[in-house]
This record gives C-alpha cells, sequence and structure tokens, in this order.
C-alpha cells in the first residue's frame, strides 16, 4: 500500500507585473507573497482586478518573468487548531512522517505535479504495481470543511468527488474506522479531484480511497485545521497499513 500527497498552489509572474495562477491559489488584494529571482528576495502584495480577474503584483521593481511566488506564512496556534498556508503539503509530510515511525508494512510515497497536468502518479502506480504487485493505495491529502464537513468531527473518508472509488473498498475502510472507534466522517460530492483520478485512469487493477483532514479556508493564506482531525487521521493511516 502507499499514501499519495499532492503539491501546493502558487503563483508566477509572467509580464508587466501579471500573475499567472499555478493550482487553484485564492487570490484576494492584499494577500501578501514572497519569493527570490537572480536579484534578491522578495516580499509582495496580490492586487485582483475584480471586474477582469486579472491578477498582477504591488512591488518596487520588475520580478523576473517565473519566478515562483507563495503565500507568507500566516502561523498562528490555538488550543484546538493551527493556521498556515499550504496545510495540505505540510500535515501530509509531518503525518506520514509520524507514520513511517509506525509502519512495517506499506509503501509512503510523495507525489508532485498534481496542480499542474499530473504525471507521476501514473509513473508511481506502474511502477509500485509492476514491482511490489501494490493493489492498494490511499490518497493522503486534506478536503474541504462544507455542510456535511466539519472540524473538530475526526477524519473524512471520500465516498466520491468527481470520481468515485471502488465501494467495497471504501466499505473495508469504514468498518476498520468503525470497529476501532476511530472518529470519522463520510465526504460526497460531486466536484474536485485528487490523485485518485490519476490512479483510476491507470491500466492496472489499483483500489484508491481519499482519507485525509478537513481544512476551512482552503488554497488561501489563512488554510485553518483542527487538531483532533490531525490525529483522527493518523490513528486511522496507522491501522489501515496493519489491516487492509
Amino acid at each position: 500500500m502507499n499514501i499519495l500527497k499532492t503539491l501546493c498552489s502558487i503563483h508566477s509572474p509572467s509580464y508587466n507585473k501579471e500573475l499567472i495562477p499555478i493550482g487553484s491559489p485564492v487570490s484576494e488584494t492584499g494577500y501578501k507573497l514572497q519569493g527570490s529571482d537572480t536579484i534578491s528576495n522578495i516580499d509582495c502584495l496580490l492586487h485582483k482586478n475584480n471586474e477582469e480577474y486579472h491578477l498582477s503584483y504591488i512591488y518596487k521593481r520588475l520580478i523576473n518573468a517565473g519566478t515562483s511566488l507563495t503565500f507568507k506564512p500566516d502561523f498562528k496556534l490555538t488550543e484546538n487548531t493551527i493556521q498556515s498556508p499550504y496545510l495540505d503539503n505540510r500535515l501530509g509530510v509531518w503525518t506520514l512522517l509520524k507514520l513511517a515511525e509506525t509502519l512495517k508494512n506499506g509503501i509512503i510515497v510523495f507525489s508532485c505535479w498534481e496542480e499542474h497536468g499530473g504525471g507521476s502518479v501514473e509513473f508511481i502506480t506502474k511502477y509500485l504495481y509492476e514491482k511490489y504487485k501494490i493493489q492498494q493505495i490511499i490518497i493522503a491529502d486534506t478536503t474541504y470543511t462544507s455542510e456535511g464537513v466539519k472540524h473538530n468531527n475526526g477524519t473524512v473518508i471520500s465516498l466520491r468527488d468527481s470520481f468515485i472509488p471502488r465501494k467495497v473498498f471504501v466499505d473495508k475502510i469504514q468498518k476498520i474506522a468503525k470497529d476501532n472507534n476511530i472518529k470519522h466522517q463520510l465526504e460526497v460530492e460531486d466536484v474536485g479531484s485528487s490523485d485518485g483520478e490519476s490512479v483510476q485512469k491507470s491500466p492496472y487493477p489499483v483500489d484508491w480511497c481519499f482519507v485525509g483532514s478537513p481544512i476551512s479556508n482552503i488554497h488561501s493564506p489563512y488554510e485553518i485545521v483542527n487538531k483532533n482531525d490531525i490525529f483522527a487521521t493518523l490513528k486511522l493511516y496507522q491501522l489501515l497499513m496493519d489491516n487492509l
């Protein structure tokens, strides 16, 4: 079994101070961006023309075209929550490193390129199936809070987004969560996708399912996650590695 996570969303300068989004970052006037080019480190502001949905940056000089600009961290820790940009990446790395401390049977994979065309997961799926006969994949990512998915209600098992995992596999995951009293909630959406899309489109008989923590303000500088949901997600990952 392997676990996959995703790449972040960023902005890339084009010409005449225009910004081109990579992935699907939330873009609002006043958001602080940071990066560096061949001239210096950069701290600038994002500007959005609401009428034309034109994105640009406010800075004292032109930034080299193609420079990666990311949200400037606004990290806040409370008793119950964590706020930070790019929690999908940061939570993914932390959770899977913690999982690695107890992992005996399984493979952990950090994937990339999901936000701009894909390609790595298709290769990974092929490699793992042909070399190790891996036939079950858990997608370790974050999802949106919504009308049916709330903070502090546990880890999220996705029954469907734009793609639908095989029911018998999802039922097995739900049973493991229930039998071990893991607080969890079910997600049913008709939009959005994850690395599961690439697994499903591969020509290999591999089951997949998304399991992850819910986040509010996703793809913005102010993403928020509940700590209890993080720990529920980690515990379920550990159980899945031992019982699937």
